[in-house]
């Protein structure tokens, strides 16, 4: 069962670490200002680091109570600024935005549940 854990770690914190990159890019940047993302020039790239530090946290088990806390943050405004599917009158961008809003909404139930429960076993928190 320990085994099952990391697993699960290892694939929730994947998207955090690997997209969090994408934070950094003027591509990202443009798109956060179209959405209406106030100094999106500041704000895009901590939502960034907030996307690695919790992700590394959480993979590795190490404080991964406050990286689950630090997903949330980075979490939150981006389900509910970025992916308003109720604002969206094309229909494939309302799909889109509606799977990613939802698919955010599954991912702050799960980093809620490190935030009670911890990194679990094998991970640095527990040696």
């Amino acid at each position: 069962m320990k085994y099952i854990f990391l697993l699960g770690r290892i694939l929730f914190s994947a998207i955090f670490i690997v997209k969090s990159f994408d934070h950094f890019s003027s591509k990202m940047i443009e798109h956060a200002t179209e959405m209406g993302v106030p100094m999106a020039s500041i704000l895009v790239p901590i939502a960034g680091v907030l996307a690695l530090l919790g992700g590394l946290s959480i993979l590795l088990g190490y404080k991964a109570k406050a990286g689950a806390w630090l997903l949330v943050i980075f979490l939150l405004p981006i389900t509910l600024v970025i992916h308003r599917f109720w604002d969206t009158k094309d229909f494939f961008a309302n799909m889109m935005h509606q799977y990613c809003f939802f698919k955010n909404v599954s991912l702050l139930g799960a980093a809620l549940m490190i935030s009670y429960f911890g990194s679990g076993p094998l991970s640095l928190d527990k040696k």
